[in-house]
């Protein structure tokens, strides 16, 4: 019986397997416009829709002073994005325009505050702010805040924050958020979560979200998901339905884990339509599990495009799998350049494949690189395949001691190999406790050499239940030998679908002797055969022949006896013996007999005597008696007895 070891070469990896924790907001202001009049109104976009840019997770700290300044510009020309941005050019008479009227608004806010106005005071500070003047917005922003304005408290706590004063701007964002401001309460709700009292933040994160505060319903349900509360997806709804494409991407997450894959898709759809790289690799995931091949390419490049390696190592392996190795190559390189080790470890595979070894051993090292202990395995591979086995064994023990169990499973057998029994079992353990079927196969191995049949039979078991052919094959055999064939035949199933194909002949064969069942034996006969099984082979050719099917028979006589199976040889010899095809007849006898086949051997013997060869033919006796069977011996010793009187006389 032999060990069995997995020689996977950087196959693909769930698509989704890496920890998502990107929280989708930018890093913007967290200000609240003060009123110019009236009632303060929510920002907009041109669209109408809510302008949930302002507001995140990550939209109190981490402001640039030119980015603040550009902000500004952009809020003063009443849009998201400024289509007159410098460098586009179209930046001469707008920006200049612009910065004019920037300009003669600052001059008009700083002379009403100057002269007491706190609204004006407030509109200054904000505008001072956005620009990153901190020093000058913050006196503003105190008086303002003072006289009891709610954006200048809001406004001025945001100013706090990024001072790092972070204890004082929690006091003008709850006096904001009691005022009624929304961003206020979302800007307490996140600090106080941060400093672990989650129960006021859930108390502040709900006001925000109640008021239609995209990033407070997302951080709300953000809270609550972490803490396992149902309501977290009604929250993220409430914020994705607003155009939060985090939320959108975290909803689809909760929905897809739920088993709900057609709501996931639509809000994956929603997600990736905003350019959320994350959630167009999982849509290009769910499309390509149902075939969907051309739409998921598509989802694979947008996300790939907007940063996501993992992305572009899946478009890699689609476009393997569809026949372009060309453009595959050159998406796995973009994404193992960007260090993911699934796409490094697929390229050392292609370059291995080609017999540029070089090449594979640098992309499996930029794959360890990366963090991907495939990569050590796969240079284990490499290595033994080249002859290195001594280095072979270090990569190997490397990738172990990772916790990788497949090279646990291949150190144990270079261990066994080389008469490391104490060594080896360790080892084949740890793989088969990590969940590798070679190594709960190679383990019942192991037990079994030793005698250790209940110990054997359990981890057999084991791998069997995970679908290991083999394995089955071993508990098969056991059944049959107590005579519980039921159990037997349930193995051998078991041994046939996991790809066995010993399994699928003995199946063959017991449902042959129960004759009940003969089309089912003939299927697993053809699956055995179809696979390499030479005595599937001979099985086949003798049925083919009992029906007349004489070519049929004769091919798969052929098939076997060229891949060295006697018995086939001589089967052959017979059929194109009948054939009148006897010099072949001959060959196809020889060949067998050379093998050590009796009957070929006595066949052989008799044409030889009737060709008036005496001496060939006495030599073919001794030899039909040395093979056998016990038959064949008595006939060519009777034979032999004859010629030696016929000699004599």
């Amino acid at each position: 019986m032999k060990l069995i070891g997995n020689s996977g070469t950087g196959e693909r990896l769930a698509a989704s397997s890496t920890a998502d924790t990107d929280t989708g907001a930018r890093p913007t202001d967290q200000l609240e416009d003060p009123p110019t009049g009236g009632l303060p109104a929510q920002r907009t976009t041109a669209g109408g829709g809510i302008d949930v840019s302002g507001y995140g997770p990550e939209r109190l700290v981490h402001l640039t002073a030119d980015r603040v300044a550009a902000a500004s510009a952009r809020d003063l020309a009443g849009t998201d994005d400024d289509p007159a941005a410098p460098g586009d050019g179209g930046d001469s008479f707008e920006t200049a325009l612009a910065a004019r009227e920037q300009a003669a608004l600052e001059a008009r806010h700083r002379g009403a505050a100057d002269h007491g106005d706190p609204n004006a005071a407030s509109q200054l500070g904000a505008l001072l702010l956005r620009r990153g003047d901190l020093r000058d917005a913050e006196p503003y922003l105190r008086t303002a805040a003072a006289a009891g304005l709610r954006a200048a408290a809001n406004n001025l706590g945001v100013l706090l924050h990024q001072q790092g004063h972070r204890a004082e701007a929690a006091q003008w964002w709850r006096q904001a958020a009691v005022a009624g401001s929304a961003p206020a309460a979302h800007a307490l709700g996140l600090q106080l979560r941060d400093q672990g009292e989650e129960e006021a933040a859930e108390y502040w994160l709900h006001y925000a979200a109640e008021q239609g505060h995209p990033l407070g319903a997302y951080a709300l349900g953000d809270l609550m998901e972490h803490r396992r509360d149902v309501r977290a997806e009604r929250w993220f709804k409430a914020a994705a339905d607003s155009g939060h494409r985090e939320a959108a991407y975290r909803l689809a997450r909760m929905r897809e884990a739920a088993g709900d894959k057609e709501t996931a898709e639509t809000w994956y759809r929603t997600a990736a339509a905003r350019s959320h790289a994350r959630a167009a690799l999982r849509l290009g995931v769910l499309l390509e599990a149902r075939a969907d091949l051309d739409e998921a390419a598509r989802w694979y490049r947008q996300s790939a495009q907007n940063g996501e390696a993992r992305a572009a190592c899946a478009l890699g392996f689609l476009l393997r799998d569809t026949g372009d190795l060309a453009a595959a190559a050159e998406w796995w390189q973009e994404a193992a350049e960007a260090g993911d080790g699934t796409a490094a470890n697929a390229l050392g595979a292609l370059h291995a494949g080609r017999g540029e070894n070089g090449v594979a051993e640098r992309w499996y090292r930029a794959a360890l690189d990366a963090g991907d202990h495939n990569g050590a395995f796969n240079l284990g591979l490499l290595c033994a395949g080249a002859g290195r086995e001594a280095q072979a064994e270090q990569w190997y023990r490397r990738a172990a001691y990772a916790g990788h169990r497949e090279a646990c499973n291949a150190l144990a057998i270079v261990l066994l190999q080389r008469g490391d029994e104490s060594g080896a079992e360790p080892w084949f353990s740890k793989a088969a406790e990590a969940g590798s079927v070679d190594g709960a196969f190679n383990l019942g191995v192991l037990h079994a050499g030793r005698g250790e049949t209940r110990q054997a039979q359990e981890w057999y078991a084991r791998a069997a239940a995970e679908g290991h052919g083999e394995a089955a094959l071993q508990l098969a055999v056991v059944q049959e030998q107590r005579g519980n064939l039921a159990g037997a035949l349930d193995r051998y199933r078991q041994s046939a679908d996991g790809g066995s194909a010993e399994g699928a002949f003995r199946l063959a064969s017991l449902l042959d002797r129960r004759g009940d069942a003969d089309a089912e034996a003939e299927h697993w006969y053809a699956t055995a055969a179809d696979a390499g099984h030479r005595r599937a082979q001979v099985r086949m050719g003798v049925r083919a022949a009992e029906r007349g099917a004489l070519q049929i028979a004769e091919s798969w006589y052929r098939r076997a006896a060229e891949a060295g199976s006697r018995s086939a040889a001589f089967n052959l010899g017979l059929l194109l013996a009948r054939q009148d095809s006897e010099a072949e007849a001959m060959l196809w006898y020889t060949r067998a007999a050379d093998a050590g086949h009796g009957r070929a051997a006595l066949r052989l013997a008799l044409l030889a005597l009737r060709r008036g060869e005496p001496t060939q033919a006495e030599n073919w006796c001794r030899r039909a008696t040395e093979y056998g069977p016990a038959e064949v011996a008595e006939r060519a010793g009777r034979l032999l007895g004859a010629l030696h009187a016929e000699l004599s006389a």
